[in-house]
């Protein structure tokens, strides 16, 4: 494994007297969460050794380690995008940095436009699948062994298990939650009608500009994915949808609380 990766995870795993085996990472509109965690410590990104500069995004951008249903969790207080100018390995060096320290089950939240209309905003759906739109992979060029083979399956990249632990847990916590394929986009711009009807066509339910990297790079080092993904907005070209300036809003006051709940009962119930 590379070892600026290393140290980023040595340095982190020094800042606590022991080391979860799951990591949430807070989409947007989302990253307050972590502030509910019990005997919480918090260590900005700009921090940890040879993590990618963050400066100018607008994530609180810091780990935040402590405890949710009783359980010792990671909480990474925002991710880095490809559209923000990060290249895809940087993208991806939380995950593998996470997995350097000894994390086994990642959860990664976002938040996103539905392409299929029978959701609505303040829907939380399980990605059960994605598509990659975006050209650019966290794995093009030579292959680190150390993390992974060169060539792998991608048929359960969101973990069975994990699928059905979040269903009961929803059940549990009295949320509705739906399935669906997301579609992943580089952005920043928004898509534009002809887009979201081709993402239609070829079995896309949602939209965003995050995620799937993260995604292909856990996968590949042998991490656990579960992804979950808040609806904000109708995407563009459906009744309601298009650039708005929900995105933001409906995150933080229709699905934050109910992601929070969510996440909790997740992290109670899971192996």
């Amino acid at each position: 494994m590379d070892k600026q990766i290393i140290k980023a995870a040595e340095y982190l795993k020094s800042k606590m007297k022991l080391v979860p085996k799951m990591a949430i990472i807070l989409g947007t509109g989302m990253g307050d969460i972590a502030d509910s965690l019990s005997d919480k410590i918090t260590v900005p990104y700009s921090d940890i050794p040879n993590f990618p500069n963050t400066d100018g995004t607008w994530h609180k951008c810091r780990a935040v380690i402590g405890k949710a249903a009783g359980r010792d969790v990671i909480f990474m207080q925002g991710r880095l995008h490809y559209y923000e100018g990060f290249s895809m390995q940087e993208v991806v060096f939380p995950i593998r940095m996470l997995k350097a320290m000894g994390v086994e089950t990642v959860i990664l939240t976002n938040a996103s436009g539905a392409v299929n209309e029978k959701f609505a905003p303040g829907d939380i759906v399980l990605i059960d699948d994605h598509i990659k739109l975006g050209l650019d992979s966290p794995l093009r060029g030579r292959n680190d062994d150390s993390l992974g083979g060169r060539f792998f399956d991608m048929c359960n990249a969101y973990e069975p298990r994990l699928k059905e632990t979040a269903f009961a847990s929803a059940e549990k916590a009295g949320v509705k939650l739906y399935r669906g394929v997301y579609g992943y986009m580089t952005g920043p711009q928004f898509e534009t009608p002809a887009e979201i009807r081709m993402l239609k066509i070829i079995g896309a339910d949602l939209v965003g500009m995050s995620t799937v990297p993260e995604v292909i790079a856990g996968v590949h080092c042998g991490l656990r994915i579960l992804g979950l993904s808040g609806v904000t907005n109708m995407a563009s070209g459906i009744d309601g949808g298009g650039m708005n300036n929900c995105v933001m809003d409906n995150a933080e006051l229709v699905l934050q609380d109910k992601m929070k709940k969510l996440l909790f009962e997740i992290v109670s119930n899971c192996e």
